[in-house]
């Protein structure tokens, strides 16, 4: 028998207040996004049809509630999502600049999403995950890093395919140091993975993107994916790496950018119904070349859950 979620993440999901103009007295304006990494996965997952569950926690607040109401609305099982009255949802507040590029503030000491614990960790849907995917956020505070540990276990004897995106947010670790053991800790688990060539020296020590994706393989992930903004994406197997060229468009903001490159590519996967060790260095670059499309249609819009496409316009965009 099947398992019931084609994909289940675990982590963050908060809200990211976004610029948004100026008040007529000049003040600035921001605009409430609803984001996090692992939620905006599991979005672009949905636009495509993909049975997906959320993992976290968020405050018993105003903004927990209409996160709540976004994962519904997006068709995200919300089972697995804990409302904590003790503790406030999770906030950033981002920076835009000229280009589109951001920097973060976030209200998150502690924010409700480090407070997961491990009594509220809904296991029986991560035997019922395909893909299990996780974030490095869930890694910078506990509680939530021994249930995101304990998480990956599990996945790991469910025989889910367990998927990794370091994200490095330098506010949110005490010490660059800090941030390096950790986002390494877990990558004895993960089979695929997708980071950013901001975080490749952090993971592997290599800067450049051949050289990190080429010592990742050799440490057991089975394919990965480097991001590389409007230069497109490195992707690499055991067969070697190429590198997949990015589409050329108007960007408004890059928020949720490699989240939907990565629900792009895992939505690929599953399509192709193969074990990792059969997915050819050809194929792999076929998922990434839609990731890179998914990417392109949510750059042209403002946040990130939002401005996740439909298949249909991705096809278009192919």
């Amino acid at each position: 028998m099947g398992k019931k979620y084609d994909v289940v993440a675990l982590g963050e999901i908060l809200i990211d207040f976004t610029p948004c103009g100026e008040s007529e007295v000049g003040q600035s304006l921001f605009e409430q996004n609803p984001g996090g990494a692992p939620a905006n996965v599991l979005t672009a997952l949905s636009k495509f049809d993909r049975k997906t569950a959320f993992i976290g926690k968020v405050g018993k607040d105003m903004h927990g509630r209409f996160l709540k109401e976004v994962l519904a609305e997006n068709e995200i099982s919300t089972e697995g999502l804990v409302e904590d009255e003790t503790v406030f949802t999770t906030l950033a507040f981002v920076g835009l600049s000229d280009t589109g590029e951001r920097s973060f503030s976030f209200a998150r000491k502690p924010g409700a999403d480090t407070c997961l614990r491990l009594d509220e960790l809904k296991s029986e849907l991560i035997f019922e995950s395909k893909v299990f995917h996780i974030g490095s956020l869930s890694l910078t505070a506990e509680p939530v890093k021994s249930t995101t540990l304990k998480a990956l276990e599990i996945a790991r004897n469910a025989g889910s395919v367990i998927s990794y995106d370091p994200n490095y947010r330098a506010p949110l670790w005490e010490t660059k140091e800090d941030a390096i053991r950790e986002m390494r800790s877990v990558l004895s688990f993960v089979d695929v993975m997708k980071l950013s060539d901001e975080e490749t020296e952090l993971l592997t020590g290599i800067k450049e993107p051949e050289g990190t994706a080429k010592k990742l393989i050799e440490q057991g992930v089975k394919i990965v994916a480097v991001t590389l903004g409007a230069d497109g994406t490195l992707i690499a197997t055991k067969e070697g790496s190429t590198y997949v060229p990015a589409y050329k468009v108007n960007v408004v903001d890059t928020t949720g950018a490699g989240d939907s490159f990565w629900g792009g590519f895992l939505h690929k996967l599953l399509e192709a119904d193969k074990s990792l060790e059969e997915i050819s260095l050809e194929e792999a670059k076929e998922f990434a070349k839609f990731g890179n499309a998914v990417a392109s249609l949510c750059v042209e819009k403002r946040g990130a859950i939002p401005a996740m496409p439909t298949l249909e316009e991705v096809m278009k965009r192919l």
